[in-house]
């Protein structure tokens, strides 16, 4: 299995809106997105945030090797207004991912419930007896030499959910660190990223999109 040493990049954040109730980062890939166990996994996006907006507040997560769109509230009533647009599903994610191999059909959707595999954490998998429903609609984008540029939109929020169902297609996610092998694996980084969220301002109840450039 291949590996990522975590290093997490030392790149200035990137801000892509800023108001009174919320703030949007472009989210370097191989950072957390919150503290992890121990001092040496202090560093995290979470963390530098607070260093511009000592008052941010976390509303959702990305996994570490994802980069992309994250959001966090401003005041306790965004934060509040924002999760629950994500528990509700009403906020809308969309990811660019590159995958092995050339996925067919170019649309469809992964139906599959997800459940930690225990003796192989952080490791997700599928489970149909006790696994929390999950769902992804993929869209290809085009295709290249032994692989596929896939969209993916999630309609639940499952840890490692595309990861998993990626894998669950026999198309994992390039540069996987935990679910690709040989050749599949042998990449720089995580192959995913979050392009597009759109959700409503919690003061205004506005539809916002924003989007973070694809860096693969």
């Amino acid at each position: 299995m291949n590996s990522h040493a975590y290093n997490p990049p030392d790149t200035p954040l990137n801000v892509l809106h800023e108001d009174h109730e919320i703030i949007v980062v472009d989210k370097p890939a191989g950072l957390l997105s919150v503290p992890g166990r121990g001092a040496h996994l202090a560093d995290c996006l979470m963390t530098r945030v607070q260093v511009a907006f000592p008052q941010a507040l976390l509303v959702h997560r990305l996994d570490r090797d994802t980069s992309g769109v994250m959001i966090f509230a401003q005041t306790p009533h965004a934060q509040r207004n924002l999760s629950m647009q994500f528990e509700k599903r009403s906020a809308k994610k969309t990811y660019v991912a590159r995958a092995h191999g050339h996925l067919q059909p170019k649309t469809g959707t992964v139906d599959l419930p997800l459940i930690v595999d225990w003796p192989n954490r952080p490791r997700q998998m599928v489970c149909h007896e006790t696994g929390k429903p999950a769902v992804t609609n993929w869209q290809v984008m085009k295709y290249a030499a032994g692989e596929t540029r896939v969209k993916l939109m999630p309609g639940t929020g499952r840890s490692h959910q595309l990861r998993v169902h990626m894998q669950s297609l026999g198309h994992v996610i390039l540069g996987d660190p935990l679910y690709a092998s040989g050749a599949a694996a042998d990449f720089p980084r995580l192959m995913l990223h979050s392009l597009e969220l759109r959700i409503n301002h919690p003061e205004s109840g506005r539809g916002l999109t924003f989007r973070a450039k694809v860096p693969f």
